[in-house]
């Protein structure tokens, strides 16, 4: 099944509270199995992931099943945070690399 992610940041440590992104499309798409898609409760409604950065500033990831036929939205890529997308397919929660290494990818 195709999924729509979608990112944002919903809190901004900048200076002066903006992220200079946030009137840019920041989505990605990925081909995801239907019993991962059921793993994270996308066959039902949609998802939503937060993550914070621990610096004030902190991401979040919506996800979508897309319908069929529909067309991609033009997409200005997704910052280098693809890797978030990888641990929510893998675990349903973002967690960092250093994490995963570290052995908290599990409740």
């Amino acid at each position: 099944m195709r999924i729509e992610f979608k990112l944002s940041m919903p809190n901004v440590g900048s200076w002066n509270g903006k992220w200079t992104g946030q009137d840019r499309n920041y989505v990605h798409y990925r081909n995801i199995p239907k019993d991962i898609v059921s793993f994270l409760g996308l066959d039902k409604k949609e998802g939503y992931w937060h993550y914070n950065f621990g610096d004030g500033w902190s991401a979040g990831i919506r996800a979508r099943v897309m319908e069929t036929g529909k067309k991609k939205k033009k997409s200005d890529g997704f910052c280098g945070y693809e890797w978030m997308i990888d641990s929510i397919i893998k675990i349903n929660k973002i967690v960092s690399q250093q994490e995963v290494a570290n052995g908290k990818d599990s409740d």
